[in-house]
């Protein structure tokens, strides 16, 4: 199979990539523009291979994406390229709606367009795979879980921009009769992962033994999903999915904020016992809330398991261990993020 990939130099799109090539074997065209969260040293194990190919490209630019496409002649394409960081799209709301919502209608166009003049044989099986985010769903109370008929509620500019763009691609589904699929995933962590977010973000400073700083009381609670497990729901749903449906992807993990940081420092002081402090918990800092902070998130996944046969195979505790060892093992990678593009400062303060 050739999948062209956009986004595939960021977080979750680099995973996506790697275990196509690596571990399925398919062919990959990265189309990535590289702003601050895209980085080619997430692909550097990839240097040299032919199955992958790298183009730095902008998804709003419709001549770039058609060129890219064409030359390519891909079997499916799976979105991923997206500006994703809530407090940065309380900062600066524009780039969210330039790249999520305007990025992903010039997509669109471009592999409508590209569809449209595909043989009959390859119109069959050709994918357009749009990633989303639970986000789009809004904030739960105590009880319940996100459904795919949850009605969208979005909070921040963020999620308001990704529900934008899920609605264009079901429009591209109902409008133009173009093979589209949405999903929509939990929080996700792992490798590679840019270090604005929490649990990086978090282990990050437990091993410089900074402040650990926890928005409001570190009440508010996610659903966790490990990256590869995503990855490997989203190509069950590339090529087993139903045309024109959605699929949410979960972790069945849910925990709070404060949660996730005592597991954090639980850990990093069994592989790397504290110097300054007896433990990192006494690190922990509550700082001022973010603005319009959704309280609740929780997946509902028993449609994806139940029609795809797809379910997490790691548990958060399996895969919280993993990502604080990478992290450890990989100083040299966000230690370049840290002198180039972000040095833990808080963001979406207004």
């Amino acid at each position: 199979m050739k999948l062209f990939v956009t986004g595939g130099a960021g977080f979750i799109g680099s995973n996506f990539v790697i275990r196509q090539v690596m571990e399925l074997q398919n062919s990959v065209l990265t189309f990535d523009k590289l702003t601050y969260a895209g980085n080619l040293d997430n692909l550097s194990v990839l240097d040299g291979v032919a199955l992958h190919e790298f183009t730095k490209g902008d998804i709003c630019d419709p001549e770039q994406v058609k060129q890219a496409i064409d030359k390519f002649q891909p079997d499916c394409i799976v979105h991923f390229a997206a500006e994703s960081h809530v407090d940065r799209s309380i900062d600066g709301p524009m780039e969210f709606i330039q790249t999520n919502v305007v990025g992903t209608t010039v997509l669109l166009e471009a592999a409508n367009g590209y569809y449209r003049q595909l043989p009959e044989s390859k119109k069959n099986t050709f994918r357009f795979l749009h990633v989303s985010t639970d986000e789009v769903y809004g904030s739960l109370g105590d009880e319940g879980s996100f459904t795919e008929t949850t009605p969208y509620d979005p909070s921040s500019p963020y999620s308001a921009s990704k529900a934008a763009s899920d609605h264009l691609a079901r429009a591209w589904y109902r409008t133009f009769d173009f093979p589209v699929l949405v999903t929509n995933c939990s929080n996700n962590y792992g490798p590679f992962q840019f270090p604005e977010k929490l649990i990086p973000l978090m282990i990050i400073n437990c091993i410089a033994e900074k402040p650990l700083p926890v928005y409001g009381r570190g009440a508010n609670i996610r659903d966790w999903l490990y990256v590869t497990d995503h990855c490997d729901a989203i190509y069950q749903v590339l090529t087993k999915g139903e045309v024109g449906s959605t699929y949410n992807i979960g972790g069945n993990t849910e925990k709070t904020n404060l949660d996730i940081v005592h597991t954090i420092c639980r850990i990093m002081d069994e592989l790397s016992p504290p110097k300054s402090v007896k433990s990192r918990t006494d690190l922990i800092t509550y700082v001022q809330d973010r603005p319009g902070h959704d309280y609740r998130y929780a997946m509902d996944i028993s449609r994806i398991n139940r029609e795809l046969h797809w379910s997490p195979a790691e548990s958060f505790q399996s895969g919280i261990r993993k990502t604080v060892e990478w992290y450890l093992e990989n100083e040299n990678w966000w230690k370049t993020i840290q002198d180039k593009k972000y040095q833990q400062q808080r963001l979406g303060v207004r």
